[in-house]
């Protein structure tokens, strides 16, 4: 009576893809772990086997599917700063980058005219 529905042929998909991924993360993930000390390659975070998910293997060259066993193309990163890695390249793709795209510096000071405002007595102050 309590029959278990078919999995349809979306959920087969995307257990298949959950698995290759899985497989594949498994193998370099190992493999880097092995090589480098597990230090985040940014913020010099260090981890332990209780916090060790938290490291992630960065691929510099942003392509999964480059893994030399030499860990040339890896980089471990905390969770944070594999985000922002993540977000600085999808704006590289997004907006362009090179010479030829370059940005203006940013010229507002906020803090402009504060030292000679902190150090100017009141105008209502005698001397």
């Amino acid at each position: 009576m309590n029959q278990k529905p078919t999995p349809s042929k979306l959920d087969r998909t995307i257990d298949r893809q959950r698995q290759y991924i899985a497989e594949r993360e498994a193998g370099y993930r190992e493999q880097a772990l092995k090589l480098y000390p597990w230090v985040c390659g940014r913020c010099a975070r260090e981890f332990t086997r209780a916090n060790l998910r938290e490291l992630t293997v960065h691929h510099v060259n942003h392509d999964h599917d480059d893994n030399p066993t030499d860990g040339s193309n890896w980089e471990l990163l905390c969770l944070y700063c594999h985000d922002e890695e993540h977000s600085k390249f999808e704006a590289f793709v997004r907006y362009g980058g090179g010479s030829d795209a370059k940005q203006d510096a940013a010229t507002f000071n906020p803090f402009a005219g504060l030292w000679d405002a902190m150090n100017s007595k009141p105008p209502d102050e005698k001397t």
